[in-house]
């Protein structure tokens, strides 16, 4: 198992967790390339994110802007890299609360909010060019996880700030429930009536109830 991170100071980190590190930058296409036809994995797990600011907090705009320019850019790299690998599937992180205004729980297939303003118009439109990169790149099976807000260790919350929500522990369980499930897109959130969870709990076995030991 190989982790990767841009940071050379998260090498031991990663070694820690009982992963090689590979320290590569996702914007660098073909160095991402080498790493990944190196590594020869056969699954591909996409948690990128660049959000250092937390909501409310200073910056937290310009965190949503490299946000979305990873989801776009970084996310058709790491897939390049993994049809190269040949790789057998991708498993992706997006988000469950980017659909459009309508009747609750969302499922899946109803429609994201692509009209929305400002800055989420943005990110909406980042979230649907990595799933299409991620669902639409065969031979490699593509998994889309949509999580709710994150709670828990090393997350901005310690409980559910608002609904979806999911825990971070629930939310790595589904990560892994995901390497041998059906591909597609799923909703991974807690049973708050903001998103359906019944195809995660059916295909994949997901329970949002799941907490990892220490």
């Amino acid at each position: 198992m190989v982790g990767t991170t841009r940071a050379p100071d998260k090498v031991d980190e990663i070694m820690a967790l009982g992963a090689q590190a590979c320290v590569v930058d996702v914007f660098d296409r073909d160095a991402l390339i080498a790493a990944v036809v190196a590594a020869q994995p056969g699954v591909v797990i996409h948690q990128l994110t660049d959000l250092a600011n937390a909501p409310g907090t200073p910056g937290y705009e310009g965190s949503q802007k490299r946000n979305i320019r990873l989801r776009r850019e970084g996310t058709r790299h790491l897939v390049d890299a993994a049809r190269k690998a040949e790789v057998r599937r991708v498993i992706a992180q997006s988000v469950a609360f980017i659909y459009a205004d309508g009747a609750v729980p969302h499922a899946e297939g109803d429609p994201l909010d692509v009209n929305a303003p400002g800055i989420r118009a943005q990110t909406v439109a980042g979230v649907m060019a990595l799933e299409d990169a991620v669902l639409n790149t065969p031979p490699a099976e593509g998994v889309v996880l949509r999580f709710g807000y994150f709670y828990g260790p090393g997350t901005w919350y310690d409980k559910p700030a608002k609904p979806p929500s999911i825990h971070i522990d629930a939310a790595a369980h589904a990560t892994l429930l995901a390497l041998s499930g059906p591909p597609g897109v799923y909703n991974i959130a807690e049973d708050d009536g903001a998103v359906a969870i019944a195809k995660a709990r059916g295909a994949l076995d997901f329970d949002p109830a799941i907490r990892l030991e220490n």
